[in-house]
């Protein structure tokens, strides 16, 4: 198959906080974007870009060599594809890039199912937040067929620092499901260590920079804390029932391997119980507010 290089059509779903500037970096780098989004907004904003908003989700594929999906969820993903006819409106050939959050054995079914029509499909989450969209400096994790996952290498390196093939369909997904749950756990831990150590009367910034050059560090010390946290603006732009979402899929996953993820589990019952105490739109940085809660209670 011949790379995806720019000037060739893509279509897009899905222009939320990781999506928009995805399909911008991709205008930027010369591909022709269509793109569908239920917000007006978001499909204006892709407009003024120099993409091209058409009206259904089918229609993206319409003259179409690949097609990127950004959706939050398998639910959604199948919807698009089914409900709206995406699968039945894209051309034998054509690559469908699953580039949200889904199940990956979802993802392993659907695969078979694509096929079938002479789809392709491939699975490539990212990880890097809406920082690393606006900068291109996101990590792929990409499963499919080798020379699937080439075809659309080109692409993928538009808005994203490292492109990592991991096997089949699917594994891109479980690897994105498995690495947010280290992730919401990494933030639990270091979010209740933090909120010991100002109790105890330690001063945050110096307690994280100590952190950050000693073993306990993280992607939480590193960024989520001093970027998010202790400004107080929880503005990273993913959402905290989105993280929990990740974290069930990560579980489901160990259990579906025959493993019992009792850390995984016990994290996952914590930032259940903080979605049903913050508000539906709490960024998922907004953990330490229920962690605060808790300690207030006491």
């Amino acid at each position: 198959m011949i790379a995806l290089q720019p000037g060739a059509t893509v279509g897009f779903v899905g222009l939320g906080n990781m999506g928009l500037p995805m399909a911008r970096r991709l205008l930027a780098a010369g591909y022709r974007v269509n793109a569908y989004d239920r917000a007006e907004a978001a499909s204006e904003a892709l407009v003024a870009a120099g993409g091209t908003a058409v009206a259904t989700a089918a229609g993206v594929a319409r003259g179409a060599v690949a097609v990127v999906l950004m959706l939050p969820d398998s639910a959604a993903v199948e919807a698009v594809m089914d409900g709206d006819g995406l699968l039945e409106a894209a051309e034998p050939g054509t690559v469908i890039i699953d580039m949200g959050s889904s199940r990956p054995l979802a993802t392993r079914a659907l695969a078979a199912r694509t096929a079938l029509r002479g789809v392709h499909l491939v699975d490539a989450p990212v990880s890097g937040g809406v920082k690393g969209a606006v900068n291109g400096t996101l990590t792929i994790m990409t499963g499919g067929e080798p020379d699937d996952v080439d075809r659309v290498r080109p692409l993928l390196e538009v808005v994203g620092k490292r492109v990592l093939h991991l096997g089949p369909a699917g594994a891109g997904h479980a690897l994105k499901a498995l690495n947010n749950l280290m992730s919401a756990t990494h933030l639990l831990l270091t979010s209740e260590a933090m909120l010991v150590g100002q109790r105890f009367g330690l001063d945050p910034a110096t307690m994280l920079e100590a952190v950050n050059g000693s073993s306990g560090r993280s992607g939480s010390t590193e960024r989520k804390w001093p970027d998010h946290i202790l400004p107080e603006t929880y503005d990273s732009g993913f959402g905290l029932r989105l993280m929990l979402k990740d974290m069930r899929i990560g579980v489901e996953l160990a259990e579906a391997t025959g493993v019992t993820p009792r850390l995984g589990l016990a994290a996952t019952d914590l930032w259940a119980e903080a979605a049903d105490h913050l508000p539906p739109t709490a960024d998922h940085t907004e953990i330490v507010k229920r962690l605060r809660q808790l300690l207030d209670e006491r």
